[in-house]
């Protein structure tokens, strides 16, 4: 249900939603943190503009050639810029800016060579984003600069009128001749009299700059988010194709759990269930022949008890494959370790999870950590892996590294497939495990090695973990 719960929200909340409900803001905040965030945003407003220039330069040089060296840099520094900016409006202002990037397929991202990097900057140029970033770069100067002085200079300008309230008379002393709004600050002159009047401009100062601070940075996230967010055509597009996906992830679903279904039918049929009625049918000899022929009904016995023990070991293996014990009992961090020692490379495993998952995706992450390390044993040769588990942000996130001879491909379904379920495995069978869960696979994996499969599921923790 998660996968249809983001997609609400990415149709309701549009690309920049604030984060929760109201927060009480504190008077350090009001007083202190908004003024610094806003002198922080004015110099980085400066930053952006330098950023800018530095996009238009590379982009002047293409005629010479450096400039297809100097570009690509470029580009990677305004779309950091960018990203770094998308944080700042989530911690500082609560808005919150979706990744608004198309991704670059996966053999535009392998391309090696003079090739591949003018494909993948091509591919970038391309992208609606960069654009949008670079206006925002070259905008948020005046625009953003503008609104962050707000923040940064109510509070001073207040603090500025008690210090000519207190000052007033050295200060007109050295001949200083000034306006403070409406009060004239010089020795003489008809509105001289209005010395006092400068506390209680000071004070609304620093009242209106207390309550708006907060506003104003709030009001430059939403500016941020402004060109910094997808549109709403790219919204539109992404939520068409994540509908889409999630259909085809549900059809997949149902495929797999009847593959399944036939698969466990089919293994009680010819394992425990074939045992099963061949130890009967000795139980029936040796109780005929128990009182002529003890010797010959007690060898039946014994066969019908090693029987026995062997339908008790296919019924274990058989549920094990369902749903280990280990995972339903200890949960999947323990379970994932297990998996560790049973495999016949080394494996470290590292777990942080402060809490039990869903049991659904506590299965798939399992079963998908599973498939990895069996690819990883039969095709991969190598010697070490690396499986790291944690949750953040409402994602649990699972890194699976091998010293391998790489070369493994997304979607490939490799020589793991078709085990008996019928639904295919290796990568492709991961994917399509965990995509039932709206979750995404990333594989890095450059011939001669490493490989680094990383599985991303959107899932929430159910309860802190026991002691």
């Amino acid at each position: 249900m998660s996968g249809y719960a983001d997609v609400a929200r990415e149709a309701a909340g549009g690309g920049a939603a604030a984060g929760g409900g109201k927060r009480r803001i504190g008077l350090a905040e009001r007083l202190v943190l908004a003024p610094l965030r806003g002198w922080a945003l004015m110099g980085i407003s400066i930053w952006n503009v330098l950023v800018c220039s530095l996009v238009i330069t590379a982009a002047s040089w293409i005629s010479t050639g450096v400039g297809l060296l100097v570009l690509p840099w470029s580009l990677a520094v305004l779309r950091s810029t960018a990203n770094f900016a998308r944080r700042r409006a989530k911690r500082w202002s609560g808005v919150e800016i979706p990744d608004p990037y198309r991704p670059i397929p996966q053999e535009i991202a392998d391309a090696s060579g003079v090739g591949g990097m003018m494909r993948r900057l091509l591919a970038r140029i391309s992208d609606p984003q960069t654009w949008r970033d670079f206006a925002w770069s070259a905008l948020d100067g005046f625009v953003g600069g503008t609104i962050a002085s707000v923040a940064a200079s109510l509070l001073l300008y207040g603090v500025y009128g008690f210090v000519l309230g207190i000052f007033w008379s050295p200060l007109t002393d050295a001949g200083m001749n000034d306006w403070y709004t409406f009060v004239h600050v010089a020795k003489s002159g008809a509105l001289t009299n209005l010395r006092w009047a400068a506390f209680p401009v000071g004070a609304a100062f620093l009242v209106a700059g207390a309550y708006a601070g907060p506003a104003v940075i709030r009001l430059h996230g939403r500016w941020t988010a402004a060109l910094l967010g997808p549109t709403a055509k790219a919204r539109e597009t992404a939520l068409s194709r994540r509908v889409a996906h999630l259909t085809e992830t549900r059809a997949d679903a149902v495929d797999t759990q009847a593959a399944e279904l036939r698969r466990i039918e089919r293994d009680l049929h010819d394992g425990a269930q074939a045992r099963l009625v061949a130890m009967g049918m000795n139980l029936g000899a040796a109780e005929a022949l128990l009182d002529r022929h003890p010797e010959a009904a007690k060898a039946l016995l014994i066969e019908a008890r090693e029987a026995s023990a062997k339908a008790l070991t296919e019924l274990r293996e058989l549920v094990r494959g369902i749903h280990p014990p280990v995972l339903a009992d200890r949960g999947l961090g323990d379970a994932v370790r297990a998996l560790a020692l049973d495999s016949p490379l080394r494996v470290e495993v590292t777990v942080d999870l402060p809490g039990r998952l869903e049991p659904a995706v506590e299965s798939a992450a399992y079963f998908a950590v599973s498939e990895l390390l069996t690819n990883v044993a039969k095709h991969a040769r190598a010697q070490n892996v690396r499986i790291d588990l944690w949750h953040r942000d409402g994602r649990l996130r699972v890194t699976c590294t091998d010293d391998g001879r790489g070369g493994a491909e997304a979607g490939a379904v490799d020589a793991v497939a078709g085990r008996g379920n019928g639904s295919g495995s290796g990568l492709a069978g991961i994917e399509r495990r965990i995509g039932t869960f709206d979750g995404v696979m990333a594989v890095r994996s450059p011939v001669g090695g490493p490989t680094e499969v990383t599985l991303e599921i959107p899932c929430a923790l159910s309860g802190s973990k026991a002691a």
